[in-house]
């Protein structure tokens, strides 16, 4: 069977980086792997998402059929519950960043976002598990915020939802980038990990209102 695992956020998240690390660390690993994204208008906030779908000895399709997810990585709360219910289903695993990123028509006020808390009970209430924190808290306490992407790759790595050592992604980190940009992805990754493994701290924990 293969692990078909979905990240999805909107534009600007950095999702499509996150795939490209995640399917990297895979073919390291001797793993058959297939990528395929859905974008939305992504330069102005859209819909955002990366299919990756990895097996050991049988290559897919890159694209998931509906219902078909095995684990879905959320780097926003309404995409991932948006998400889970269209690609989840009871035994789908998720990871969810909780910190909102709110779309213009609610920043103007013509719309309104549903709270996060009510957002994670409703994904908790149709899935088998989720590890929910906030990552964009986390990357800003490893150097920037931008490093979220990486923070939630860091904690799939540590969740070992798929058959991929943390010390593979960590070699495709700095494969990847180089300087500064790569000790900060670094970081940032690695404080995923043990978000996922120990817990994240108390005041990252959960999303502002």
């Amino acid at each position: 069977m293969a692990h078909n695992l979905i990240i999805t956020g909107v534009g600007g998240q950095g999702t499509v980086l996150a795939s490209q690390v995640v399917a990297t660390a895979a073919v390291e690993s001797g793993l058959l792997v297939a990528v395929g994204e859905t974008f939305g208008a992504s330069q102005r906030g859209g819909s955002v998402m990366s299919h990756v779908r990895v097996s050991r000895d049988r290559r897919y399709g890159p694209l998931i059929p509906r219902g078909r997810a095995t684990i879905i990585v959320g780097f926003e709360p309404l995409e991932t519950l948006r998400v889970l219910l269209n690609y989840g289903n009871p035994s789908t695993r998720v990871i969810m960043n909780l910190r909102p990123n709110y779309p213009p028509g609610v920043l103007s006020g013509a719309d309104v976002y549903p709270e996060p808390q009510t957002l994670e009970e409703a994904v908790r209430s149709i899935s088998a598990g989720v590890f929910a924190f906030n990552a964009t808290e986390i990357a800003i306490r490893a150097g920037n915020p931008v490093a979220a992407n990486m923070v939630m790759t860091g904690a799939l790595a540590g969740s070992e939802l798929l058959p991929i050592t943390v010390p593979t992604y960590e070699k495709v980190i700095e494969e990847l980038f180089t300087g500064p940009v790569r000790q900060l992805n670094l970081e940032a990754f690695r404080a995923g990990v043990r978000a996922v493994r120990e817990g994240p701290p108390a005041e990252a924990a959960r999303a502002p209102a």
